[in-house]
């Protein structure tokens, strides 16, 4: 898996669909305009929203043209004894190069290429990257550069807090769903057959940088499902955000640059605010698993195969939704609100025909659980949520059989 700069090698290759159709290419040239229009916009000023952890402050560096200049900026974090680019095949596909000339101004060393799919999210793929680590001679001034999407941003994060008990971290997210949320707040971990995030740290990185260029190689559905995660910053702490997603999802999810530019910085600062008064999920940051209690039992009774991240977070705030409604906190109009956005976005894959009382028994293992009792973070009003429980297993039981029924 680690190669020096120049050589790609995939331990386990991504299936491809077919390509060459129209639709195809009339994606790809809307995905080129995109990234035209996002270049045009690379003189203006990078935006750098600041984020406090217990380790130090840090900052989020967004803009179009921060990936070019990543080494610049990393210089400026003081001596390392040499950087290892850890990334995905998709990413080292399309970014590679780009990256690797960025970075050999800070001593790039050596490129590690592993499977991000949800399922290689696990114990062994830290270890395989681990050992790679020693193989390059990464020692413990060794800086990390996690170059992918939530899973990447998850895995080399636990990672970096883990090798040699700790080496230095930079994000460069390059999905809308690390973008604006993985990538931000330090949270790394990786998953079990029991459940998901189940193995993990707090690790702050020392920087983080989003460049919107990075987008335009988005397969659509990928594109689309990190659209979800935005519309859960709008349910719940930015109501002028949510009314701008009613007005011009559509817009967004033809990846318009304007739009794009308006909704990532937003829920940056979002994030930014949340985990700096709560870096360690001790209260107030339980608001960002909005919908993710539903979400995380989807991914695990389907062993992670079946939905991509947002699209089972699209599930979880429809569920939430409901559930909120149905315990008297959420008017019926506001809880069709926030289904007709989510669905807005795009078709979400069914819900499997996994029983209701399999769904409960893994939302017992949720991190949100206190003696054995659920808990879930509602929306009261658009624009703002917080943690209720204990919540009766009947009442999720109804609110799963109806969606059930639904689909």
């Amino acid at each position: 898996m680690a190669h020096a700069p120049g050589h790609t090698r995939q331990a386990q290759p991504q299936q491809l669909g077919r390509c060459g159709s129209r639709a195809d290419r009339t994606r790809a040239a809307a995905r080129a305009k995109v990234c035209s229009a996002h270049r045009c916009h690379s003189s203006v000023s990078p935006q750098r929203i600041a984020i406090a952890s217990e380790n130090g402050r840090y900052e989020v560096v967004y803009g179009a043209g921060v990936l070019p200049g990543a080494g610049i900026r990393i210089k400026s974090l003081g001596e390392n004894s040499g950087v290892f680019l850890l990334c995905s095949p998709r990413v080292a596909s399309h970014w590679r190069g780009k990256l690797e000339r960025a970075l050999r101004s800070v001593r790039l060393r050596s490129t590690v290429v592993f499977d991000d799919r949800e399922e290689s999210k696990n114990t062994a793929t830290v270890e395989r990257i681990c050992r790679e680590l020693v193989r390059a001679g990464a020692d413990r001034r060794a800086l990390l550069v996690a170059a992918g999407g939530g899973v990447v941003g998850d895995v080399a994060g636990f990672v970096a807090a883990s090798y040699l008990r700790g080496v230095a971290l930079v994000h460069i997210p390059t999905t809308v769903v690390a973008q604006v949320d993985s990538a931000i707040g330090g949270k790394t971990g990786v998953n079990l057959p029991e459940g998901k995030n189940l193995v993990g740290a707090f690790y702050s990185p020392r920087l983080v940088l989003a460049d919107p260029v990075t987008l335009s190689t988005l397969p659509d559905r990928e594109f689309r499902s990190g659209l979800y995660e935005i519309i859960k910053y709008g349910v719940i702490a930015d109501e002028r955000l949510f009314v701008f997603l009613e007005n011009s999802v559509e817009t967004l999810a033809n990846r318009d640059a304007k739009a794009i530019d308006f909704v990532i910085p937003r829920c940056i600062q979002a994030k930014a605010k949340v985990v700096s008064r709560d870096e360690r999920e001790s209260g107030l940051r339980e608001i960002l698993n909005f919908g993710h209690t539903f979400a995380h039992a989807l991914e695990t009774a389907t062993a992670y195969r079946k939905y991509l991240h947002g699209e089972a977070v699209g599930w979880g705030m429809i569920a939430a939704s409901r559930l909120a409604a149905r315990m008297g906190l959420l008017t019926t109009e506001s809880a069709a609100r926030i289904e007709r956005l989510v669905r807005r976005v795009g078709p979400l894959p069914a819900l499997p025909a996994t029983k209701a009382s399999r769904l409960l028994e893994i939302m017992h293992s949720d991190k949100k659980t206190r003696g054995g009792q659920l808990r879930f973070v509602l929306s009261g009003k658009i624009g703002s949520a917080e943690t209720f429980g204990p919540i009766a297993p009947k009442l999720v039981t109804k609110v799963l059989g109806h969606l059930g029924r639904e689909t």
